[in-house]
């Protein structure tokens, strides 16, 4: 343990580019494609695109922001300094009610692959053995997500190559048709940039990176172009193989792929992909949120107890056992579709905020050159649109999330006025 009760800075680029593709892999792949093709049909692609873009500008404003600000908590912290204490509550409070969602989803994702008979039950069995993992030190969760990493892009690989190498695959069917709408497409857009928004784990770990202001942008960077590629190569397979419609009712549209593509001894490796993705997906993801827990408890927002750093493990103890707990909980008896909705909308005011606290950087503050070229793209022309597509996307949304997402957020303003009389 470092002096004040600081985390050991111990990851390098590595480490920290696989955490957020622990989380974001994991839940794109597997359990967004289906709902986003169900939104978008055969604008999926365009979809794709536009979520790439509020990704690239949410990305950019999250890396100058993280290499200013190179602690523990991401935009509650950036919230906090540049736009005042209410905003960075407001950050926090979407963060970890929305990613608290995020890890429940995950987690019954795991159950319904593995023994959907009993997917709360293994659901919130996959939380306790995740939060054990946690508790025992983050290079362990590293070196853990690594493994999973490498099998999950191992077996899209191979969905990938069957589905391009079989005759079932029609190029045409990428080519978007008369029934794509504007809003389908956002809703799409919508759907899928809760699949990735794992890069803010990143910068969520900013106390346990080693060299903060070179190792976080080029880990984001590099997190999200990586996700990117992977995420337009299965898209582009599923569509040329099952075509839109099929693939929006697909319960498990990647094991679809390759049965329609004639590798059927294919499928129960995808099944098997599913589990370790999602688990993967839930240990990073849960990393974050036990992070920026450990923040607003050092701020007097939550408990202080969960403030509390383990003498021997260097980790927030009493945060990951609470938020362990709670995404038990919520994992064994929620709805999956509802955890999705509701977390994207939680997800997307966090990134808002995050834009919004990039623009009010001065010029050359924390400035990723690989991100934002100087010359080609004006400082403030990223924050706008990332903040603004944010917004749009977060209420394009399935009413029902947008209600619950509102709700929410209005309830932790009440209970930040409330604590601050």
């Amino acid at each position: 343990m470092t002096a004040g009760g600081e985390l050991r800075r111990s990851l390098g680029v590595g480490d920290a580019v696989l955490v957020g593709l622990g989380s974001m892999l994991g839940a794109g792949v597997f359990a967004v494609l289906a709902p986003a093709a169900q939104a978008a049909g055969s604008g999926l692609l365009i979809g794709l695109l536009v979520a790439a873009v509020v990704a690239y500008c949410n990305a950019t404003s999250s890396a100058r922001l993280a290499a200013r600000y190179p602690v523990s908590g991401g935009t509650y912290v950036y919230g906090r300094e540049r736009l005042g204490e209410f905003w960075g509550y407001l950050a926090g409070w979407s963060f970890v009610v929305g990613k608290t969602a995020s890890c429940a989803a995950m987690a019954l994702t795991v159950g319904t692959y593995a023994w959907p008979e009993y997917a709360h039950a293994v659901a919130a069995v996959s939380v306790i053995v995740v939060t054990a993992v946690n508790y025992c030190g983050v290079q362990r969760s590293a070196f853990a997500t690594r493994i999973i990493v490498a099998v999950v892009l191992a077996i899209l690989a191979g969905v990938v190559v069957s589905a391009l190498g079989s005759g079932a695959a029609d190029p045409s069917l990428l080519l978007p048709n008369s029934d794509v709408t504007v809003g389908g497409i956002l809703q799409g857009a919508g759907l899928l940039f809760f699949a990735f928004a794992g890069y803010a784990r990143i910068a969520t770990l900013g106390e346990e990176v080693r060299d903060p202001r070179r190792t976080i942008p080029r880990a984001i960077a590099l997190a999200l172009a990586i996700t990117l590629v992977v995420y337009a190569a299965v898209a582009a397979a599923a569509l040329m193989v099952l075509g839109p419609a099929a693939l929006a009712s697909a319960d498990v549209p990647l094991a679809a792929v390759v049965h329609a593509a004639g590798a059927d001894w294919l499928e129960p490796v995808v099944r098997v992909g599913a589990v370790v993705a999602a688990v993967g997906s839930l240990l990073a993801l849960m990393l974050g949120v036990s992070r920026t827990t450990l923040a607003m408890a050092r701020d007097g927002h939550f408990p202080r107890a969960l403030s509390a750093v383990h003498p021997r493990f260097h980790v927030p103890h009493h945060a990951e056992l609470v938020v362990g707990a709670v995404v038990a909980a919520v994992a064994a008896f929620a709805d999956l579709s509802a955890a999705i909705g509701f977390s994207s909308f939680g997800v997307l005011l966090y990134y808002a905020i995050a834009n919004a606290c990039a623009w009010t950087l001065p010029s050359e503050a924390g400035r990723p050159r690989r991100l934002m070229p100087r010359r080609l793209i004006p400082r403030r022309v990223i924050p706008a649109v990332g903040c603004g597509g944010c917004v749009v996307l977060a209420f394009t949304l399935p009413g029902s999330a947008v209600l619950t997402g509102v709700a929410a957020v209005a309830v932790g303003a009440v209970i930040y006025a409330v604590r601050r009389t």
